[in-house]
C-alpha cells in the first residue's frame, strides 16, 4: 500500500469527523510531519504518513520529539487505524 492511500483515507476520516487536515510542505523545514490534523475542540495532531511497516527517519524523529516538547501530539501512521483521532 503506498504513503498517498494512507493519507488520503486519514484525510476522509478527518473531514468525516468535522475535521481540517493540512499537507505540510517541506518548504523552509525538512523532516516536518507530513499532516496538520485540526478536529472539533481545538484539537491539534501532526501525522506523519508510512507505508505499512515503514519507519521514520532519524531527523524526522528528531523533529517529532521537538513538537512533542512544545506540546504538541504527534502521531505516526503506517495502516487505515485512526483510532487516535478518537481519543
Amino acid at each position: 500500500m503506498r504513503e498517498s492511500v494512507i493519507e488520503n483515507n486519514l484525510a476522509r476520516r478527518v473531514e468525516d469527523l468535522g475535521g481540517i487536515t493540512y499537507k505540510l510542505s517541506p518548504i523552509g523545514r525538512v523532516n516536518k510531519p507530513d499532516r496538520l490534523v485540526m478536529l472539533p475542540g481545538g484539537k491539534v495532531i501532526f501525522v506523519e504518513c508510512k507505508r505499512p511497516g515503514e519507519k521514520p527517519r532519524s531527523g524526522q524523529i528528531r523533529e517529532h520529539e521537538r513538537l512533542r516538547k512544545l506540546g504538541f501530539r504527534v502521531e505516526v501512521l503506517d495502516s487505515h487505524d485512526v483510532r487516535f483521532l478518537y481519543e
